[in-house]
């Protein structure tokens, strides 16, 4: 797909900065780069370049990259001036080009979008590209490069393929059953195969939760009862005061929340109000904000302070830490017990026990979130997508009811689903909101 209008965005960081790099896309490319820097420099070389208005005046001095399409980032002409960085030069650079007739600001991921229609990468790809653009931690930096270079679209493509092919012996059969080398027994290969695929496609949709910890982090939630150091943990775990610490119960009626990365994980950590069973009405709201993030947690760290007897009953069904706290104010023999009965024993004011503490949730983010190479469904998009296949897969191995030429059908209907993932098939009505979520100049 050739446009016949180009566009132009900032693509580097914010500004001021050292250097910005303003990339133009399309058929004025060439034309645009003749007039500002006099000629267009050797394909795929930097050459440095006084960059000039329409009317001559110098812009900057700065350097110019052409790429020729169809080899380039999106598949039409592309150039980047790399130019000084401040405001005033890169908004002038960008007056100028888009005074060209035809040529105009880009939207967001409008690079991308004319890369996917050209062809130079499918859907997933360039929704990996988007996670790799965003990505904070090291794993998602991972997770979203292995996509990018493909893996995700080659399982998803390859399981085409299968249906595919699957569909074409069953009407094979169906067409030609009177001939030789058609043989009878070929829908039973061909069912058998699905029956497997269902069985992978199932697994493959486990995963999603694994690629959501990667991508929006592993939820940790702090609970206890008032003053048995919740806000201390969280500061200290936060390495600043995030949350304010005093004597007097029920100080905090809100949910805090921090980022922290654990090897080379998002974690969320989220410090609660206090639990009791008579709190105040302000601070009941709290404490029923406090029950409602334990109930979408990944860990809960429950707190107990060592010096007290007050207890409360944790209203959650999800995976928890049971933390003794205030160890520093306990005598060597009190502190072993402590030890014996909780699973870490902590003190913020001496640090006991925090890098232990810090070890175990990252080991349980790691666990949570799966194997480095392990193929995983990135996008809520491609689960629904997965699942409705799998749905038509099921219904066509229900042999007794339907006729081979249904059964052939909903191999279709399966294949199409597992396409619209990839952007092979009927995905116009997508475009809009994926590419939407990427930053302009992108």
């Amino acid at each position: 797909m050739t446009s016949r209008t180009s566009i132009v965005a900032l693509s580097s960081g914010r500004l001021p900065a050292g250097v910005a790099v303003i990339r133009v896309s399309g058929p004025q490319t060439r034309f645009v780069v003749e007039t500002m820097a006099g000629r267009v420099a050797r394909e795929r070389t930097a050459m440095l370049r006084k960059l000039r208005a329409a009317d001559g005046t110098l812009l900057d001095t700065g350097i110019v990259i052409f790429f020729p399409g169809p080899g380039s980032f999106t598949g039409e002409d592309v150039a980047e001036f790399h130019t000084h960085g401040g405001r005033a030069v890169v908004q002038k650079v960008l007056e100028t080009v888009t005074g060209f007739d035809g040529v105009r600001l880009a939207e967001p991921g409008e690079f991308t979008r004319r890369a996917f229609l050209n062809g130079k990468m499918d859907l997933v790809a360039t929704e990996a590209l988007a996670d790799l653009v965003n990505a904070e931690t090291e794993a998602q930096r991972r997770f979203a490069v292995r996509n990018a270079e493909g893996v995700q679209s080659q399982l998803y493509q390859g399981w085409r393929r299968r249906l595919i092919h699957a569909r074409a012996m069953i009407e094979a059969e169906i067409d030609f059953s009177d001939e030789d080398d058609v043989p009878g027994s070929v829908s039973d290969e061909v069912w058998s195969d699905v029956r497997a695929m269902v069985a992978e496609i199932d697994k493959h949709i486990e995963g999603f939760r694994s690629a959501e910890i990667i991508r929006d982090g592993f939820e940790v939630v702090i609970l206890g009862p008032p003053n048995a150091g919740k806000s201390s943990l969280f500061n200290a775990l936060a390495q600043r005061d995030a949350a304010i610490v005093t004597d007097e119960p029920g100080t905090t009626r809100d949910l805090l929340e921090v980022t922290l990365e654990l090897q080379g994980l998002r974690v969320r950590l989220t410090d609660t109000a206090g639990l009791r069973d008579e709190p105040g009405r302000v601070e009941a709201l709290g404490i029923e904000k406090a029950k409602a993030k334990a109930h979408r947690a990944d860990l809960l760290l429950l707190l107990r302070d060592l010096t007290d007897t007050v207890d409360v009953s944790i209203p959650a069904a999800v995976p928890a830490l049971s933390i003794g706290t205030k160890v520093d104010l306990l005598d060597a023999e009190a502190a072993r017990a402590a030890a014996a009965r909780y699973e870490l024993v902590i003190s913020t004011l001496s640090g006991v026990g925090l890098t232990a503490l810090l070890n175990e949730i990252g080991r349980r983010a790691t666990d949570a979130a799966g194997q480095v190479g392990d193929v995983l469904p990135s996008r809520l998009r491609h689960v629904n997508l997965l699942s409705d296949a799998n749905h038509h897969l099921r219904h066509a191995m229900e042999g007794d009811r339907l006729g081979q030429e249904l059964r052939a059908e909903e191999l279709r209907l399966a294949a199409d689903q597992l396409g619209r993932i990839v952007g092979s098939v009927d995905v116009e009505d997508l475009l809009d909101v994926i590419f939407s979520e990427f930053c302009i100049g992108k």
